[in-house]
């Protein structure tokens, strides 16, 4: 079955909840960075689990699919789960002061697939009060 799009709206974010979500946030506001707020509240950095995606994907009758992402620990679940992704589609942001430092991490930490240059950071260059 050829599908043109199949998007889950916070596909496997259900295990930390929301209300820790939500104090992971406020942690973020106060200076940790995504993985140390969500280590902080006893999670691990990452807890998504895929198993309704590739069900859904399965009931559907979807072989195969292109996956829109940046990471690659999705990619790798969702193959263990039996889901053939046969391509990954680059996610590119915009970056702005707001979301830099957490790009930052996402790729430092985490393993993201980014194509992100310290000029692409110019808030968290040396002598501009950044790292």
């Amino acid at each position: 079955m050829r599908v043109r799009g199949c998007y889950l709206p916070a596909a496997g974010r259900t295990r930390i909840g929301l209300l820790d979500k939500l104090r992971a946030y406020n942690l973020q506001d106060l200076g940790y960075d995504t993985v140390d707020a969500n280590l902080q509240l006893g999670h691990q950095a990452d807890e998504r689990d895929y198993s309704v995606a590739a069900r859904i994907l399965t009931d559907l009758g979807v072989n195969s699919v292109r996956l829109l992402t940046n990471n690659p620990s999705k990619i790798d679940r969702l193959r263990e789960l039996g889901v053939d992704v046969v391509e990954r589609v680059p996610v590119e942001p915009t970056i702005n002061a707001e979301n830099a430092s957490y790009l930052l991490t996402k790729v430092t930490r985490m393993n993201h697939l980014l194509n992100l240059s310290w000029n692409s950071f110019p808030v968290l260059q040396p002598g501009n009060g950044g790292v």
